[in-house]
């Protein structure tokens, strides 16, 4: 059985037909297709199209599929060539001609369209709670960075703050920033956290925003030109959830930039934690030493016993790659398709179900390897050294009248003398600070790595206070989500 074939004398080539069936993978859209077609089968009645018993029988037989694919019960056959020729099969068996009239009015064109878009709108919530997992995590992580710290998942069931956390008197884990890859100026380990929340916030509204454009309805365009029967398309789409109907069955047919869009988004956020794992992957490097993952989330080598190897990092850096070449294949394919439906538009789903199935394999995985991750802040605080507050010392002069230009030029002479004399900038004599410039024997309080980090109390600076308010921001956004 097929959906057409009355004007052929022959039945399809075998190679062909192998070539052109897309059941592999629009059978993903099974229960789409299903809910579709009873909406479908719905409206038609409304417009006189089928009798009252002919809707109760396509009604309770497409009940009755649903059933079979949920259970996973449904069997298909040889001669299915995609998932709508599937459902139509199974109904003429369950109920004879009747299910021969479900199709009037409606195009597999504007029907795979629908399941489509059924398909994403059902996608995107299951991505959100996702990345919401994995924003929660940060925050988790950003919290045990700050003194006396407690998890927001142990905030949220009440637990009571912890009150030492073998942080001595309680002072934030800082750690160095970078620019260019080399040490710039100290950060709170808090802020560095978070401000790869804010990047996956972005991911999300992104996906949010979607929602508006992928919630238009093309059921009820045919094949290209419209509906020839007075179907209530305002009804039909409140019925399957959308917000509106398509208002050009031209258009509606073709239009898979919501594919394209959805995509990018996942490849936008691919690339958000392909950063983060790149900077995991370097900070638990014996070079680096600030982090170490847990055993559950590394593996090994089969030739190296020391090896404890980042693979679930290295992993999600690698498949940036691939979701970004999931876009680029799909933009190339839409690029200069003629018409309204083409067949190339066959190939729209595979990487829209591709990309879906990496992030919900890759985020949960995160999530889990960050709550596990180890901190060590003697390695971090180790790593500043007093040439990373050489701002502060400008600031310094700044505040006692110089110009920043001038106040950087000798910060710079500074740095330097410093070096050649192989000392730490704290080390240098009072002496020399002063034959450089107006410095004055409190110079030497700039080079409390610390205060140099609570000076940036602006909001989205590192400060202690700074960073607590961004967490509060952070929390009341993930609220948001659930």
């Amino acid at each position: 059985m097929t959906l057409w074939g009355g004007r052929f004398s022959q039945k399809l080539d075998d190679l062909a037909w192998a070539l052109n069936s897309s059941l592999p993978v629009d059978q993903r859209m099974a229960i789409q297709d299903v809910d579709g077609s009873i909406a479908w089968a719905s409206a038609i009645h409304k417009a006189g199209i089928l009798s009252d018993e002919e809707h109760a029988s396509i009604s309770l037989g497409l009940d009755t599929i649903h059933k079979e694919f949920s259970s996973g019960q449904f069997s298909f056959v040889p001669s299915d060539e995609d998932i709508h020729t599937a459902v139509e099969r199974r109904l003429s068996e369950l109920i004879g001609a009747a299910a021969g009239k479900l199709h009037t009015g409606r195009s597999r064109n504007d029907q795979v369209a629908t399941d489509f878009r059924l398909w994403v709108l059902q996608a995107i919530p299951e991505l959100t709670s996702a990345f919401n997992n994995l924003q929660t995590a940060l925050v988790e992580q950003a919290e045990l960075a700050l003194p006396h710290p407690q998890p927001f998942s142990q905030r949220e069931k009440g637990v009571p703050s912890p009150t030492g956390e073998g942080k001595g008197e309680g002072e934030p884990t800082i750690m160095p920033g970078y620019t260019h890859l080399q040490r710039a100026q100290p950060i709170l380990l808090a802020h560095w956290w978070l401000s790869h929340y804010w990047a996956l916030k972005r991911d999300v509204e992104r996906l949010q925003d979607l929602t508006k454009r992928v919630t238009v309805l093309p059921l009820g365009s045919g094949a290209l030109a419209g509906a020839p029967f007075a179907v209530d398309r305002d009804s039909l789409a409140k019925s399957l959830g959308f917000a509106e109907v398509s208002q050009n069955s031209l258009d509606a047919v073709s239009d898979r930039d919501f594919a394209a869009e959805y995509l990018f988004v996942c490849s936008m956020a691919a690339v958000h934690l392909s950063k983060l794992a790149e900077q995991v992957v370097l900070y638990t490097t014996a070079e680096f030493g600030f982090l170490e993952l847990s055993d559950a989330f590394s593996t090994g080598s089969s030739l190296m016993p020391q090896k404890k190897n980042p693979d679930v990092f290295e992993l999600t850096r690698g498949k940036a790659g691939t979701l970004i070449g999931l876009l680029t294949g799909l933009m190339s394919t839409l690029k200069g398709l003629p018409s309204t439906y083409d067949k190339d538009l066959q190939e729209d789903k595979a990487p829209v179900f591709q990309a879906t199935d990496t992030l919900l394999s890759i985020l949960p995985v995160m999530a889990a390897a960050l709550r596990t991750i180890t901190v060590k802040p003697e390695r971090m605080r180790s790593a500043i050294d007093s040439t990373m507050m050489a701002t502060d010392l400008a600031d310094y002069l700044v505040e006692k009248g110089l110009p920043f230009r001038e106040a950087h030029s000798l910060a710079g002479r500074v740095v330097r003398e410093a070096g050649e004399k192989n000392v730490r900038m704290e080390e240098l004599p009072l002496e020399a600070y002063q034959a450089i410039g107006p410095f004055e024997a409190d110079v030497y309080q700039v080079f409390d790595p610390l205060e140099s980090i609570n000076k940036r109390n602006t909001v989205g600076g590192t400060s202690l206070q700074s960073v607590k308010n961004q967490i509060s921001k952070c929390r009341e956004n993930i609220q948001t989500l659930k």
